[in-house]
């Protein structure tokens, strides 16, 4: 009897693991079969609903993971300017990956270069993508040299890019994402890499995904569809192609400066930072490397690099994106070098307005252009698709957005305008214009501005951020920011990109 009942359980526990794996009764266990349905994945005598299970985040080139987590953004210590335009405000940032580095020449070269290669019927696109190097050029010094050297030279090589302006940073992470999805497609065989690509005919994510990429196609994924036995192009859904390159939001930026994952111990802060790294000194206090300057920045009136016999920080100008000490993020050069762009519209006041969770201002919502059957069938002449604003009958309807633009929402529209008394002053909007309180007089307004009224904010102006070769310490806090037209650019501004983070925020990725 004792041994009959040891085999009970036996029994009744392999009945159910058989049952759950499928062997009885037909249907699908664990993720293999929908808890909502009870219909098997992944089964073309089912359909053919095909789902990826055990999906592993791949890292892209280039970046690092940045593990979320809430912090304290905004200034940690005096403001000696006097702006106000960062005061400490409690928010939480989502996980997300960046660049361990700033771009390079190398790098921005090479998009140079495939731009000029493919896209052979629009110099000027190529024109346009040049960074600015007459930005060295000073009125009372000596850098023509750094016009034809810096950029150009292989000596410059690993050197962080700069001249170059937010627009055209980022047209380089667009061109980053394709150019990065391609190769993984290539690595997977589906497509045969073809270098003879021309204009529109370049691979674009979004346009292989809609199906208007005509490329050279080795093979397609298996279909389980059982209408499609051919076989299919790669999905999103499939997981083999990466979220877009962008750059950092301000927030983001911010928060992987700091590095806060070194100096906490079960959820509480420890140490307070005032730079990327440890303590309030800009120098090295370990033992074996005791005084070397942590950054590259201007340390004095006219003292950029420090004596000869012992340039303590070997930088006159942008130095190595590697050659000094990476944060607990393990990212380089988030202090000093170069100021970086960010994705943010500047306002003093965004602290008071923006969201507590990945807080951002600049938003501009738009949509891929469809015909009237509501399908996607136009690129433009580069081989992009075609985007427009979300139109207001779109969006009519809902509580989360109704409009387009909301770069200057709450601060420069109507509604935070002296002359916005209540909803029945909406019909004013278009007379009155859009930016109330940053006004510049742009050609075609209807709005005429005040005797004596300028400013350099509006919604054109970006936030850069991380101080440079040329700043004092002051600057290398990550809570300082500053700003600039997104058209301008100069010899102490770089940037590098980010990306989006998908699935659990404490990571697990395959490299």
């Amino acid at each position: 009897m004792k041994f009959r009942f040891s085999l009970l359980p036996i029994f009744a526990s392999s009945m159910v693991l058989f049952t759950g794996c499928g062997i009885i009764g037909g249907g699908g266990g664990g993720s293999d079969k929908s808890s909502a349905t009870g219909w098997q994945y992944n089964n073309y005598e089912n359909g053919g609903f095909e789902v990826k299970a055990n999906y592993v985040p791949t890292l892209g080139p280039g970046l690092v993971f940045v593990e979320g987590g809430s912090f304290t953004m905004g200034r940690v210590e005096q403001d000696v300017m006097y702006d106000w335009n960062n005061m400490p405000r409690r928010v939480t940032i989502a996980s997300f990956y960046m660049d361990q580095t700033e771009v390079r020449n190398v790098d921005y070269r090479e998009y140079l270069h495939w731009v000029r290669r493919v896209l052979v019927s629009y110099p000027q696109v190529y024109r346009n993508a040049l960074p600015d190097t007459l930005v060295w050029r000073t009125k009372l010094g000596y850098n023509d040299p750094y016009v034809e050297t810096y950029f150009r030279h292989p000596a410059y090589n690993e050197f962080p890019v700069v001249g170059v302006n937010w627009v055209q940073a980022n047209d380089y992470c667009l061109w980053r994402t394709d150019r990065v999805n391609e190769m993984l497609l290539v690595q997977e065989g589906i497509l045969k890499f073809t270098p003879e690509q021309k204009d529109a005919d370049n691979f674009n994510t979004e346009a292989y995904l809609a199906g208007l990429y005509q490329g050279t196609v080795n093979k397609n994924m298996p279909s389980l569809d059982p209408n499609n036995k051919e076989g299919r192009p790669v999905s999103f859904e499939d997981g083999v192609l990466l979220p877009k390159y962008r750059l950092p939001t301000e927030a983001e930026w911010e928060y992987a400066a700091l590095g806060l994952i070194g100096n906490t111990y079960e959820e509480r802060l420890t140490d307070r930072k005032l730079y990327p790294w440890n303590g309030h000194n800009v120098r090295n206090g370990d033992v074996k490397e005791r005084g070397k300057m942590m950054a590259n920045f201007r340390r004095g009136r006219g003292d950029y690099m420090g004596t000869a016999g012992n340039l303590n920080d070997n930088a006159s100008i942008p130095g190595d994106v590697k050659a000094y000490y990476p944060n607990d993020f393990n990212l380089y050069n988030m202090a000093g070098n170069v100021n970086e762009w960010v994705l943010d519209v500047y306002r003093p006041l965004s602290a008071q307005d923006v969201e507590e969770f990945r807080p951002f201002r600049g938003n501009v919502f738009d949509q891929v252009k469809r015909n009237e059957e509501g399908q996607i069938v136009e690129k433009d002449s580069l081989g992009r698709l075609i985007r427009e604003p979300v139109k207001e009958a779109d969006v009519a309807g809902r509580l989360n957005y109704n409009k387009s633009d909301y770069r200057n929402y709450l601060d420069g529209d109507l509604a935070s305008s002296s002359e916005y008394s209540g909803i029945n002053d909406m019909d004013k909007a278009e007379d009155l214009g859009s930016t109330r309180m940053y006004f510049q007089g742009k050609e075609g307004s209807k709005m005429k501005p005040k005797d004596g009224m300028a400013s350099l904010v509006n919604d054109e102006t970006r936030v850069y951020k991380g101080g440079s070769w040329k700043d004092r310490a002051y600057w290398l806090v990550p809570g300082t920011r500053r700003f600039l037209d997104q058209k301008s650019s100069r010899d102490d501004l770089g940037f590098r990109c980010a990306m989006e983070h998908v699935g659990s925020p404490s990571g697990n990725m395959k490299r």
